[in-house]
């Protein structure tokens, strides 16, 4: 079981109830100033299994009680499947019954990817689930595609729901929340899928470690800074410090970048009319994009704290740069 960031008041509930079941292995990640990394969490998991199949099921589920030995049936080393969703309303969702009885609202199509079946070795060939994707959007769908040009048939299961999905309110960011979030990531994820079906890709994360465990020695670190870095929201210091990063080793680094004051931005147009050198600037969202987008390309493995204060208009970010 891997804990990927809950709220440490979860967490420690959590720690509590696993002690119960000791056949239950418990990873706890304290990246609570991270972006989502759901396929990080799957990797780490797929890194620790030995069995000759791997299964990769969503949270909000019901899984019928013959749903392991069905797909102990299925199972192949050249195959892999995926099974349909019965999706429940939200008053059948709020029920106490056993599986069979709850009424679905309506089935899934193949494009729902979230529960798969894998023969492990061939998962592991291909370095599990690409950790590029953060957030949410099309890393299960990426791993269906991979495994499809790596020769494996990929099969919607659908002769019978042995899954059902139950509602849930669907959980928006606040405008006061201070995590990290990329306003375009979802979308760049999709197109990146689209990048990986088209050039025929396999094996991912090939320049970084996969399946890393964040452990909390490493990151009780992030308390012992280095260097300070008090930034304006510049293009030459923004970049600047971007480009700089691959010169960090063994170094904890803080950044505090703050947005151009409007008397600033002012004076930049008036020597932008008369024709003078002028300061170019990024507005706050764009430097948190650049940003979050050089972590997940270069750095996501590297034990780092993020966060953005739209209110306030400040990121802070601290990172340990490991050699």
């Amino acid at each position: 079981m891997v804990d990927y960031g809950s709220d440490t008041a979860y967490q420690l509930q959590l720690v509590q109830l696993v002690q119960e079941y000791p056949q239950i292995q418990y990873i706890e990640c304290p990246v609570q100033g991270q972006l989502w990394h759901k396929c990080r969490a799957i990797n780490m998991a797929l890194q620790q299994t030995t069995t000759p199949y791997f299964i990769v099921g969503d949270i909000d589920l019901i899984f019928a009680p013959d749903f392991i030995k069905k797909a102990t049936e299925l199972a192949k080393p050249d195959t892999v499947h995926y099974f349909q969703y019965g999706f429940l309303s939200q008053q059948e969702s709020f029920l106490n019954k056993d599986f069979n009885s709850y009424q679905i609202a309506f089935k899934g199509n193949e494009e729902v990817t979230g529960t798969t079946l894998f023969p492990t070795v061939k998962l592991k060939e291909l370095r599990g689930y690409d950790e590029f994707y953060h957030g949410w959007g099309a890393e299960d769908t990426d791993v269906h595609i991979r495994m499809k040009n790596a020769g494996l048939k990929v099969i919607f299961y659908d002769k019978e729901i042995l899954l059902k999905h139950q509602w849930h309110p669907k959980v928006y960011r606040s405008k006061q929340s201070t995590h990290p979030f990329h306003s375009l990531l979802e979308r760049i994820n999709h197109v990146y899928m689209l990048q990986t079906q088209s050039t025929k890709r396999t094996v991912v994360n090939q320049n970084q470690d996969w399946g890393k465990i964040a452990l909390l020695s490493d990151y009780e670190i992030l308390t012992k800074v280095d260097y300070v870095l008090q930034l304006k929201a510049t293009v030459l210091e923004v970049n600047a410090v971007l480009a700089q990063m691959a010169n960090f080793r063994d170094e904890l680094i803080y950044l505090e970048i703050t947005a151009v004051s409007g008397v600033e931005k002012v004076k930049n147009q008036l020597k932008i009319i008369v024709g003078k050198k002028y300061q170019p600037v990024y507005d706050m969202d764009t430097v948190n994009n650049l940003l979050l987008e050089t972590i997940i390309k270069q750095y996501r493995n590297n034990p780092y704290d993020y966060s953005f204060n739209r209110q306030k208009n400040i990121i802070q970010f601290k990172m340990y740069f490991q050699s």
